[in-house]
């Protein structure tokens, strides 16, 4: 998969341009990363930038997410990035939205113990939402201390072009950081 063993692999699910993944990625060199995205101009976008940059520990899944993650060994990947998903807004399209017991589910089982999981929005509605599974979740333990720790993008964040449009936009993101519990040893 890397032409080098990484010294982990991060998974950003949905990285829109590419921008945060392409920041992630210069900056973690020892690091693998892997992508994924549906759409075809992120997938393009990602590609340019990775070149530009010569970054050679980008791997990209051109598709909807769950079969990748179902076909990942468990205890495999070191952070996990939900960065701005569609909020779905309307309740009946509730079912659509990425973040659910069942990913969840499946991220805890393929994150290794400490792992983190790194999400964020814009959406009142979807905060909510990820905050209620998020920290309802038995494998995750939110890390915020105080309203800073999720009112304020981290220094090791890099912004997303979504993060733009929504300040742009007078919406406040906010930036949820999640710890996979360490497992119990039987």
């Amino acid at each position: 998969m890397f032409s080098t063993a990484p010294r982990e692999i991060w998974l950003e699910i949905g990285f829109g341009g590419g921008e945060h993944l392409a920041e992630q990625a210069e900056r973690h060199p020892e690091i693998g990363f892997i992508g994924s995205e549906v759409f075809e101009n992120g997938v393009v976008k990602l590609l340019g930038e990775a070149d530009r940059r010569r970054l050679t520990n980008i791997r990209i899944y051109a598709d909807d997410v769950r079969p990748l993650l179902a076909a990942m060994p468990p205890r495999s990947i070191g952070r996990v990035f939900i960065l701005f998903p569609d909020p779905w807004p309307k309740a009946r399209h509730h079912k659509r939205r990425l973040v659910t017991p069942e990913t969840l589910d499946r991220l805890a089982e393929i994150m290794t113990d400490r792992a983190e999981l790194r999400l964020a929005t814009d959406d009142p509605g979807y905060l909510s939402w990820m905050l209620e599974h998020a920290t309802n979740h038995p494998a995750f333990s939110w890390t915020a201390r105080q309203p800073a720790d999720w009112r304020e993008r981290p220094e090791d964040w890099p912004a997303t072009r979504y993060e733009e449009k929504a300040r742009k936009a007078e919406r406040v993101p906010a930036f949820l950081r999640f710890v996979r519990r360490l497992r119990p040893t039987v």
